[in-house]
């Protein structure tokens, strides 16, 4: 019997039983990036995290449909642009890749990633929605802009519930109606990209594109909607503003869910402030796989602090799940007695078991990573402690299946985990010829020849494990 899942909510600032609109189905959007720039890992931590989040529910036997957008339109875009004399178009796409080739690195699968400027027409539809129904109005510039006044609601998800806190874009506040209502169209400026609307030439502002794209691939109410921490104000209030009122829903989205910022010392990590690390540059030093780890190593809700330290530690762990699989991968294949398992057996199996229900436990409480690393991290201990020395048929059985389990999840392992390349059966018989040499040297007491043997399978790859006269072996990565 698995554990009911229970999710933090922003908006009601408490932890409720998870329950999505459709039973069965999650529709999850997650905000994606503006494309001016390299991705940085505080970047990646949203899109990671929320990976994992889809894993857990999918695991659970729910279809999750996971939607993330590529902003490829906005200020940032066109300053850049206009400081290196190209193309606006050009830095969005030159970003745009970067961003894409940083998922598939880090092994996150979105279903769909629908880019701004492919949706124009249902922007300017959806405007049009909003100023029939008075929630919005056209600037003698041509800018439209939504009048907060008119959603009573507001404030309520950043719990800015005071107008004074409510101050948002400076510029053009004069053709506004109050300074906190918000741009839901740009008007055009000489220089700047525009697309026609039936109130003049321009560009959607950044809050609409979310509210339009989420809608037509997720349907007017969404269960899951995150983003991380810095987007709740103005980002996420004005989004569920515009939101519910031109689609008439309250809630427009069942679950609020943010991912807490990446911290440099006591400052966040920010390309303003300088002190970002490129994605690209992580993966020259670290493994991704060590990378999703590292992630996991702080609860989602908060702050996490990046320290050279932290990330050894995840790349040792990476390193020892790697070695897990490579061994139970083989020792699958091995084993061939299921007829007889000792009271030992039977108890370390058991206690797999637990270790898999705590496992759930963990990540069914508002998915409790660092809590599920810790069970992972047990698992680990059972292996190379116990199963690496007694490989029962039951116990490597189980412990194959969770970690087939726990990686479905984890998604470090997804591309190795019970599948065999060509070749690798006769690699691995080669090793096993040259290990059962070894032990015939050692047994001789050629002690230079085993260890001349260790130190060459060693430069490949292959580490040695000697327990007596026996041994073992794993393959890092």
């Amino acid at each position: 019997m698995y554990p009911e899942i229970k999710v933090y909510n922003t908006l009601t600032r408490k932890l409720e039983v998870f329950a999505p609109s459709t039973p069965g189905i999650v529709k999850m959007y997650v905000c994606g990036p503006t494309v001016y720039d390299y991705n940085h890992i505080g970047h990646a931590r949203t899109y990671v995290l929320f990976d994992a989040i889809k894993r857990y529910l999918a695991l659970r036997g729910y279809h999750v449909i996971h939607v993330m957008n590529i902003t490829d339109i906005d200020d940032k875009i066109i300053k850049r642009a206009n400081d290196e004399k190209r193309e606006w178009k050009e830095i969005a796409d030159t970003y745009a890749k970067d961003y894409l080739d940083s998922l598939e690195k880090l092994n996150i699968r979105v279903d769909i990633h629908p880019r701004v400027t492919e949706h124009i027409r249902e922007i300017i539809e959806f405007i049009e929605v909003l100023i029939e129904q008075g929630y919005a109005y056209v600037a003698p510039s041509g800018s439209v802009y939504f009048e907060v006044d008119k959603y009573p609601d507001y404030g309520r998800l950043s719990n800015r519930l005071e107008k004074s806190l409510w101050s948002q874009e400076t510029e053009f506040v004069g053709e506004k109606k109050k300074p906190y209502d918000f741009a839901l169209w740009k008007a055009w400026k000489p220089g700047e990209p525009y697309w026609e609307a039936p109130w003049g030439k321009g560009r959607p502002g950044w809050h609409i594109e979310c509210s339009v794209m989420s809608t037509k691939y997720l349907g007017k109410q969404i269960d899951i909607h995150g983003g991380g921490t810095d987007l709740i104000f103005p980002h996420h209030e004005n989004e569920r503003a515009q939101s519910e009122a031109a689609l008439g829903v309250n809630p427009w989205v069942k679950y609020w869910m943010h991912v807490g910022m990446l911290m440099i010392g006591s400052e966040k990590m920010s390309k303003s402030l300088g002190n970002i690390i490129p994605l690209r540059e992580a993966f020259k030093k670290w493994p991704p796989g060590a990378i999703r780890l590292w992630y996991y190593m702080a609860h989602y809700r908060k702050p996490q602090v990046f320290s050279e330290e932290s990330m050894k530690a995840a790349v040792k762990f990476y390193e020892k799940l790697v070695a897990a699989e490579d061994l139970l991968r083989r020792l699958v294949k091995e084993v061939v007695d299921p007829h007889k398992a000792s009271e030992k057996d039977l108890k370390i199996h058991e206690e797999l078991l637990r270790l898999r229900i705590a496992f759930h436990k963990a990540l069914s409480n508002d998915f409790n990573t660092p809590e599920a690393l810790a069970v992972v991290s047990n698992f680990l201990s059972i292996v190379f402690r116990e199963i690496q020395y007694n490989p029962r048929y039951i116990l490597v059985v189980t412990a194959y299946r969770l970690l087939r389990e726990f990686d479905s999840v984890l998604g470090v392992l997804d591309k190795d985990v019970g599948e065999v390349g060509i070749g690798v059966d006769t690699v691995d018989r080669l090793i096993k010829i040259v290990v059962d040499i070894r032990k015939e040297l050692r047994r001789r007491k050629l002690y230079d020849l085993a260890d001349r043997i260790r130190e060459e399978l060693g430069k490949e790859g292959i580490v040695l494990l000697d327990k007596g006269i026996e041994t073992t072996w794993v393959r890092k990565k």
